[in-house]
């Protein structure tokens, strides 16, 4: 089985960075069963879009990758355009049990930024961008605002959730918002906090979250 607290550790790691632009957060009660969520690169074809990565970790994880696809269409030449299938190396053959979910995360973000369309997951897509870059990029940028803009995730139930809520519990969200606060307010304090609902309470009426 895998190594439950190093899951959970690896998770608030990536909830506690908030420079990085990853999120991830639990589907349900299986730890195995993961959400990620990629903020498209500044500067690229991807830039704002909010991109959703279903991810599974193996029993024996963290000696084997996990298991990732793209659940928001990208186009991209080392992404499949039809199911979401990613070719990079870390998560095959160059895969080391040093490696975290953050690790990745970020990977998958400067994939965005830097294709390999030598090594394509998606052939058509990898010959588009050899032969007419300008209009590959414009055909991302298009998919990018279809697919991916639109300030919105799913989190582990399935409802739809802004993407500043991603990686916080929403039950949590709920409760303090029954207190009679603002939600965009209670976001902010709960991921100040890592979604310590006491703590952010207090910071909010204290004033220091506003």
């Amino acid at each position: 089985m895998p190594d439950a607290r190093r899951i959970e550790r690896e998770i608030r790691q990536v909830q506690s960075d908030k420079t990085a632009n990853v999120y991830v957060q639990v589907v349900g009660d299986n730890l195995c069963r993961l959400k990620g969520m990629i903020a498209g690169p500044q500067g690229s074809p991807y830039e704002g879009g909010q991109f959703l990565v279903d991810i599974e970790l193996p029993d024996d994880y963290p000696f084997k990758p996990p298991k990732m696809r793209f659940e928001t269409p990208v186009y991209h030449p080392n992404i499949s355009s039809q199911t979401g299938a990613i070719c990079l190396d870390i998560l095959k053959d160059e895969w080391s049990p040093v490696l975290t979910l953050k690790t990745v995360l970020i990977s998958l973000q400067s994939l965005l930024c830097d294709p390999a369309p030598d090594n394509p997951q998606d052939a058509e897509v990898a010959k588009h961008y050899l032969s007419a870059r300008a209009d590959f990029e414009k055909t991302a940028r298009e998919w990018t605002q279809i697919h991916a803009i639109g300030g919105s995730s799913v989190d582990q139930i399935g409802k739809t959730v802004g993407v500043d809520e991603v990686g916080l519990d929403q039950g949590s969200i709920s409760r303090v918002c029954e207190m009679g606060f603002e939600r965009g307010l209670v976001v902010k304090a709960l991921r100040q906090f890592e979604g310590d609902e006491g703590q952010a309470v207090e910071a909010i009426l204290s004033g220091t979250i506003s």
